[in-house]
């Protein structure tokens, strides 16, 4: 019996050898190649809610004073009157022409102008000036509106000329705009004449507030 169980073992024993000599590792296989892409994951469950933004309007606030009353506004027709003639006036001194204005406001200015010849003659180093009045008086917002003419020769020059400018502080309703020659200041009289041989004019015409 026992020689039969050495021989078993000697049969076994020669089956493990036989089977470690088959099972030795053999040499490196070559590289496999890349696999391919897998297919997109399931989609996530969502997230939770953010924080809450911008809160809820709040109460209405008080309510504001009132504020100043504003310009009254402009009228897009402008306001403006023209006088126009053709007779020569011979005077050194006094009232030439009287044009009548109604002026809308009283926060607006006054644009006048005169166009027309004048002239003085028949004398040496003399002067004569010509101005505007405003309901007889001369324009103190801010200064007189004239001109002088001064001759050093005695010629007799015709000559066109232009006197402009602007008067404020003039209250509104009938304006009565006067165009006037009289002596300059520091000179005795001299022969003037006004419009000779030509239409002379005067235009008026209600302009804005000057700015600040």
């Amino acid at each position: 019996m026992y020689r039969i169980h050495f021989v078993v073992a000697l049969l076994f024993l020669n089956v493990v050898i036989e089977a470690n000599k088959v099972c030795q590792r053999g040499p490196p296989g070559v590289p496999g190649h890349n696999g391919y892409p897998g297919h997109n994951g399931r989609q996530g469950i969502p997230g939770r809610d953010g924080r809450d933004g911008k809160g809820q309007p709040g109460a209405p606030g008080a309510k504001g004073d009132r504020g100043p009353p504003g310009i009254p506004g402009q009228s897009p027709i402008l306001n403006w009157k023209q006088c126009a003639w053709t007779k020569v006036e011979g005077k050194d001194n006094g009232l030439i022409k009287e044009c009548i204005f109604k002026k809308k406001q009283k926060r607006t200015a006054l644009r006048v102008f005169y166009g027309g010849n004048l002239r003085i003659a028949s004398c040496t180093n003399c002067c004569k000036r010509w101005y505007f009045t405003f309901n007889g008086a001369e324009c103190r917002g801010p200064l007189p509106i004239d001109a002088v003419f001064y001759t050093s020769v005695n010629q007799n020059l015709h000559r066109h000329h232009h006197i402009e400018g602007y008067c404020t502080n003039i209250s509104a309703g009938q304006v009565r705009v006067g165009f006037w020659v009289g002596n300059c200041h520091g000179y005795g009289n001299a022969d003037a004449s006004s419009g000779w041989n030509s239409v002379s004019r005067i235009v008026i015409e209600e302009v804005p507030p000057q700015q600040i």
